[in-house]
């Protein structure tokens, strides 16, 4: 058989939720809360080399984190309208976060709403505070992929690397006439390292810029390269991903679609930083752009 030629180097988790009496802790929930953990740690260690209070990162957070979740799941649900309302759908699935499906676009979008208020509350420039967060959240990111493992979700079409990943035959997601010996593409572990790739990435272009005498945070540079870099990866594994968002717009998968927005929402942001660097520098504009007006 397949599966003795090609063992599967990431097996399917035998179990998704541990019980403690009459509850269950999912690792999914776990993988979150710790992410959550780190973005806070790392953002408040950023804000305090800033000259900020580490403890205004808590403030904020106060405001983002449930916002962020609320905002995770209306995305989800909104998304996977076959998973909640069908006829004889229990609609108070609606609301159990803990089984699983948060979405991340959803997420930034609602717990932006939260840094603007839990930011302006706390006397933190917004564009300062967005800065800050954005390798925090990319790592925050990366490690709640691991929830995705156990949940087995975000894999990709059949593989014959060594490195494929084991589903469920049963998964739904698996297409028909699939080998039930057959591994995947382990598109949760490819974001993971996308994701602590570009948290690094963004460290790096900060210290390139320290080194220089140049500020670092507050210009919109960092959350600029976060959104183009999480944009262009996103949008590149939903593109193939097996068990993807039932809503498409215009044809294309949704998520696709908000990576992209994602990604140039980052470009406008690069550019606009770029922009008013040249003009604090005193650079004349190019000659090219004096011709167009």
């Amino acid at each position: 058989m397949r599966s003795l030629i090609v063992p599967a180097l990431i097996p399917s988790p035998g179990m998704s939720y541990v019980e403690a009496g009459p509850f269950q802790i999912r690792f999914y929930a776990i993988a979150i809360v710790a992410g959550i953990v780190l973005a806070v740690m790392i953002t408040g260690r950023r804000l305090h080399h800033s000259g900020y209070e580490t403890g205004a990162v808590v403030d904020v957070a106060m405001w983002t984190v449930p916002l962020g979740i609320l905002g995770a799941r209306i995305y989800h649900v909104v998304t996977h309208p076959g998973d909640y309302f069908l006829p004889s759908a229990d609609l108070w699935r609606v609301f159990y976060v803990w089984e699983g499906g948060i979405a991340i676009f959803g997420a930034v979008l609602g717990g932006l709403v939260g840094i603007v208020i839990g930011a302006r509350r706390a006397k933190l420039p917004v564009l300062l505070f967005l800065d800050a967060l954005a390798p925090g959240m990319l790592v925050a990111q990366a490690v709640g992929r691991l929830g995705n493992h156990f949940n087995q979700e975000l894999f990709g079409p059949p593989t014959t690397l060594p490195w494929g990943l084991q589903i469920d035959p049963v998964n739904p997601a698996t297409p028909v006439g699939t080998p039930v010996d057959a591994l995947f593409h382990p598109l949760f572990l490819y974001e993971l390292l996308w994701n602590l790739t570009g948290a690094a990435v963004i460290v790096l272009v900060e210290h390139s810029r320290r080194r220089h005498g140049r500020r670092t945070l507050g210009t919109g540079r960092s959350l600029g390269v976060y959104l183009l870099w999480y944009g262009i990866g996103r949008a590149v594994l939903e593109w193939i991903r097996l068990d993807p968002t039932e809503l498409l717009i215009g044809g294309m998968k949704a998520n696709v679609l908000a990576a992209l927005a994602a990604a140039l929402v980052g470009v406008a942001i690069l550019g606009r930083t770029f922009w008013f660097a040249r003009q604090r520098a005193g650079v004349p504009p190019h000659p090219s752009a004096t011709n167009r007006q």
